[in-house]
């Protein structure tokens, strides 16, 4: 017999569009890009020296015995890891899709690099900056996208509740106020043998044992 195949998970890539999962994921590295364009840009500037492409697509630049190494290394920490897990949380929002997503994004960095370079990175301290980007991503859009979901909806219900309470208030107010003159007038009509609150016959109890006694 065939092997059944198992079910994908809930949540899972293949229950969105392919389409779809295509252009986020083109979203999320474009903004990747941006985000190490602008935070690059702005360390070569506060320390005085020069910017060129190579800070956003190499990595040779990101090494441990200089201090650009680490401030570059921190620099991909601080993009992949806390600017791109605000964005995973912004357009995806699903956290079964975090993982997906924040391990696409760094693996695409890792071939254009590649490509860019003509060489596979061989740094250390790269390969060290890319796995805690990766972390800090997934753990942080994760936690982010948990609490978006289970986060309670409002309807908007709170004034219609307080109405509502309000009106049945009043209500009861009305319904006690009406069984007292219900009330007041039953004993006042029930005074008269015969007479019930309808205004038809009563009837009363009478102990049938002393009856046929006295018969």
């Amino acid at each position: 017999m065939p092997r059944r195949r198992k079910p994908p998970r809930p949540g899972a890539l293949a229950d969105l569009p392919p389409l779809r999962i295509a252009s986020q994921i083109a979203a999320l590295q474009g903004l990747y890009y941006a985000a190490a364009l602008v935070l690059m840009l702005f360390s070569a500037l506060v320390a005085g020296t020069g910017f060129s492409p190579d800070l956003v697509f190499g990595w040779e630049a990101i090494r441990g015995d200089t201090t650009q190494g680490w401030l570059g290394a921190f620099v991909w920490v601080l993009d992949g890891g806390l600017c791109m897990a605000v964005a995973i949380i912004v357009l995806i929002g699903r956290s079964k899709l975090v993982p997906d997503f924040a391990l696409t994004m760094h693996s695409v960095h890792l071939v254009v690099t590649s490509l860019y370079t003509g060489r596979v990175p061989r740094n250390t301290m790269w390969w060290g900056a890319m796995a805690v980007s990766s972390a800090i991503c997934v753990a942080l859009a994760v936690w982010g996208s948990r609490y978006r979901e289970l986060k309670p909806i409002s309807f908007g219900g709170g004034g219609g509740g307080g109405a509502g309470a309000a009106a049945g208030d009043g209500v009861a107010q009305n319904g006690a106020a009406g069984g007292d003159e219900e009330a007041g007038l039953g004993l006042s009509r029930g005074r008269g043998r015969g007479r019930g609150r309808d205004g038809e016959g009563g009837y009363e109890m009478v102990g049938m044992d002393h009856e046929r006694r006295d018969s």
